[in-house]
């Protein structure tokens, strides 16, 4: 929980993007520590054996590291982006969205870590690994930063991204840019 604070004090100063990707690295790195001390361990076999406390200890301490990533970057900064990226006009549905995809992918994954985790051993680590890469890569390449950028810009900011510019149109600048009409008497 307190890792969670990090992101509130530091959010406006170092900016989206960078919080998402500095904490993708972080779990990241606790994935492979995770995946290679337990494989190291249990093997293909499944057996540990008898595991010493002190190693027993580091792995929980980088599960720990890793949801302190994850509560300084992607737990809070998952809601925040999309209140801060969607137009007025269609925010409240989007984040009615978000959240309910939040929730059932939350759901969904408790009901079957177990499962998977017997099953698949270290290999549920690996993807999971893999997952943050993918969102760490989608970050970087199609997320614009929403750093000091009201929210009624954010059209501008969209429009002037390398990737989401290709889908608006011409005539759509033009009219947004055009002066309103005042009304005459």
């Amino acid at each position: 929980m307190l890792a969670t604070f990090v992101s509130i004090f530091t959010v406006d100063k170092l900016g989206r993007r960078k919080l998402f990707l500095m904490g993708g690295a972080q779990m990241l790195i606790c994935q492979i520590v995770i995946t290679i001390a337990i494989a190291m361990k249990f093997g293909l076999s499944g057996n540990p054996g008898v595991i010493s406390g002190t190693y027993a200890g580091a792995v929980v301490a980088f599960i720990c590291i890793y949801v302190a990533g994850f509560a300084w970057s992607w737990g809070p900064l998952g809601w925040l982006v999309p209140s801060e990226i969607f137009p007025l006009e269609v925010r409240s549905a989007a984040q009615s969205i978000n959240v309910s995809v939040n929730m059932i992918f939350t759901f969904i994954i408790a009901q079957i870590f177990t499962a998977m985790l017997c099953h698949l051993k270290f290999g549920l680590f690996i993807c999971f690994a893999v997952c943050v890469v993918i969102m760490s890569i989608f970050i970087h390449r199609l997320l614009p930063e929403t750093k000091g950028i009201p929210i009624e810009e954010m059209t501008t900011v969209w429009r002037n991204h390398p990737h989401w510019r290709k889908y608006f149109d011409e005539d759509d600048a033009k009219v947004e840019t055009k002066p309103k009409d005042t009304v005459s008497a």
